[in-house]
């Protein structure tokens, strides 16, 4: 599945976004990932709230 989103992003209106993987670590101490999909003027909000 990832190759069809990647092929998706490459063509036409697809340039306008990024795919943001934030991870996070749960007090176990086990590590968890969040993908999202985002346009770009966004990225950096996404990355700022996720390291709170």
């Amino acid at each position: 599945m990832a190759k069809k989103v990647v092929a998706t992003l490459k063509t036409g209106t697809g340039k306008e976004y990024s795919k943001v993987i934030t991870m996070s670590k749960s007090p176990k101490g086990a590590y968890s990932f969040k993908e999202i999909i985002v346009h770009n003027d966004h990225v950096k909000e996404i990355i700022a709230n996720a390291k709170k």
